[in-house]
């Protein structure tokens, strides 16, 4: 621990800067104990705690910048994957746009303080068109209260952080190696259950070309094309493909006994590598449904040059914004 506190002080605050960012982007590393280490540092060279603050602050918003900005290109299968990796899934609030609509503004100010939202919170903010100057003001202030706050303790109790440390520079170095551990044994065990679930049924991908050439060639066909965007009918100016129908990921029990059992069910999304289209897949074939992918989702389509077709009104439900 001893080392550690002098490699945050004397080695460009490198350590510090990497474990800040890491917890920005969702990774689950201390980073309020290194900040408590830091303020502790503080107190033994108080002309060092404005680079401690400096540097904290800056790797926060770094990532937390990164995070909005991501959140407002990919949406919500940024979210998923969020979702998927924190370490406190029950506070995960993709599901809860409208509740974050409400409190978004206190909520991106005390964040920080709570696990599973931290990291939720820039991307939602992202996703529901925030304006960049209002995140970046909130965050600020969110960040500089947090980075105070665990520096100011860790200022506070420097003697006793020092007391507890000294002549335990070989217990410090064995806590870096177990907190490595953890962190290893935690994402390979997140990788063995995505390798699971990914064999668990195969879903077959079918290209936009063949999709579009069964549909429009005027022979018969045997299947009903569904688009499951987990956030694609938000926009009035929302498009699909042509002939396709809307089945709603969030809602999926309750509408699967209303689908057509005697049909190949072909799904497609927008979001990267078919996550939703592939999840849902997986959900219709235990219901007993035949399932398939239109591989590259919307974006193939589109690049294809196939037919599209306006959103109807009635099918636009209006993702929460921040005027």
């Amino acid at each position: 621990m001893d080392a550690l506190l002098s490699n945050i002080t004397h080695h460009e605050y490198s350590i510090l800067f990497a474990l800040i960012f890491a917890e920005a982007i969702g990774l689950p590393v201390p980073a309020a104990l290194a900040l408590l280490i830091a303020g502790g540092a503080g107190a033994r060279d108080p002309a060092q705690l404005g680079f401690v603050l400096l540097t904290a602050l800056s790797a926060m918003l770094l990532g937390d910048i990164l995070m909005f900005l991501l959140g407002r290109h990919t949406g919500w299968w940024l979210l998923g994957i969020l979702c998927k990796i924190s370490l406190n899934p029950e506070s995960c609030i993709l599901r809860s746009a409208e509740s974050f609509h409400r409190r978004g503004r206190i909520m991106l100010v005390f964040a920080k303080f709570v696990p599973g939202i931290n990291t939720m919170a820039p991307p939602l903010a992202g996703s529901m068109n925030m304006q960049f100057p209002q995140f970046l003001a909130l965050d600020l202030a969110g960040a500089s209260l947090y980075t105070l706050a665990y520096c100011g303790v860790g200022l506070l109790f420097s003697d006793s952080l020092a007391a507890l440390t000294n002549g335990y520079q070989s217990a410090g170095r064995l806590l870096v190696w177990v907190v490595a551990l953890l962190i290893t044994v935690y994402f390979g065990y997140h990788m063995l259950l995505l390798l699971k679930a990914g064999t668990l049924s195969y879903v077959p991908r079918v290209s936009a070309s063949e999709i579009a050439r069964r549909l429009y060639s005027g022979l018969p066909h045997d299947m009903a094309v569904f688009d499951v965007r987990s956030h694609g009918y938000y926009s009035k100016r929302a498009s699909r493909i042509k002939g396709s129908v809307r089945l709603e990921p969030n809602l999926l029990p309750q509408q699967i006994e209303s689908l057509p059992k005697d049909k190949e069910i072909i799904i497609y999304c927008s979001c990267q590598r078919e996550a939703t289209s592939l999840h849902v897949a997986r959900i219709l074939q235990q219901h007993g449904c035949r399932s398939s992918v239109i591989k590259g989702g919307l974006r193939a389509w589109k690049k294809g040059g196939f037919p599209l077709e306006t959103v109807p009104p009635d099918d636009v439900v209006l993702m929460p914004t921040f005027s």
